[in-house]
């Protein structure tokens, strides 16, 4: 038996076990002040910056065959404007896409002109990968597109985070039918976005990991889109980022028909 003294410390250890898981898996409401649109506002504020410029290497695999790009790119979020071109291998060097707004258009060397993307074309693969054309262009409109609530707290690849739920507005022309979006604690980074149609099928997962500091900035600096229909056989994209400076300022003219005719 244990003495009263030593039977009360046993006491105080397991109350304070006990509230301290408590306090690991606390309601999303009770454990930040912040509201679902605030967290993902800052976690894609922490990611972008106002300027980014960089380079990232795009592995796309399917069951038979495997496409290597290097792609350089430069994003102004406040003017909405984003281009990329790709850098490598040879054969598709050159290759670009621009972003102006809420258009986009895309340019192919092997025909030396470019090409507005429709409307009808959003929900089509972006450069073969299993990213879409509205991804590039409705990025930095998904906080505004969607209403947003923390609906859980639940873990992801051994790290305790935030389900938010985020739901198109009914006057939002969107792809998705609903988006999960799983949110680390201390910052809301994402670690995971499942996309689901509008009949509640998840059709594709982003998987977000090797978080490191850039330019004073917390980031995923590897991104992985699996397809999850029964179609995608083996599919996946990643993306790896190599280089990113943030808040420097970008020439004009990055950002034109011109330009995106201009392989180099």
């Amino acid at each position: 038996m244990f003495p009263r003294k030593g039977r009360r410390m046993c006491r105080r250890n397991e109350i304070l076990s006990y509230l301290a898981a408590i306090c690991l898996w606390l309601p999303p409401v009770a454990a930040s002040a912040l509201t679902a649109k605030q967290m993902v506002a800052q976690a894609d504020s922490q990611m972008r910056g106002s300027t980014a410029t960089g380079v990232y290497e795009m592995t796309i695999v399917h069951p038979d065959w495997r496409r290597d790009l290097r792609l350089r790119f430069w994003e102004d979020v406040d003017s909405e404007r984003a281009f990329v071109r790709v850098l490598s291998p040879p054969r598709e060097a050159g290759s670009a896409s621009l972003k102006l707004g809420n258009e986009m258009w895309s340019y192919l060397p092997s025909v030396e002109r470019s090409m507005k993307i429709p409307s009808s074309m959003m929900s089509q693969s972006w450069m073969g990968s299993d990213l879409t054309n509205e991804d590039i262009v409705n990025g930095e409109h998904y906080i505004d597109l969607y209403d947003h609530a923390v609906t859980d707290t639940t873990e992801v690849a051994g790290t305790v985070v935030y389900e938010i739920t985020s739901t198109p507005r009914a006057d939002a022309a969107v792809v998705w039918g609903q988006i999960l979006y799983y949110a680390r604690r201390e910052d809301f980074l994402p670690v995971r976005q499942v996309f689901l149609d509008e009949d509640g099928q998840h059709i594709r997962r982003m998987d977000f990991s090797d978080f490191k500091v850039v330019g004073k900035r917390t980031i995923p600096t590897r991104y992985i889109v699996t397809p999850l229909t029964e179609e995608a056989d083996g599919r996946q994209t990643t993306l790896l980022i190599r280089q990113m400076r943030f808040d420097e300022p970008i020439p004009a003219d990055t950002f034109t028909r011109r330009n995106l005719e201009r392989p180099r």
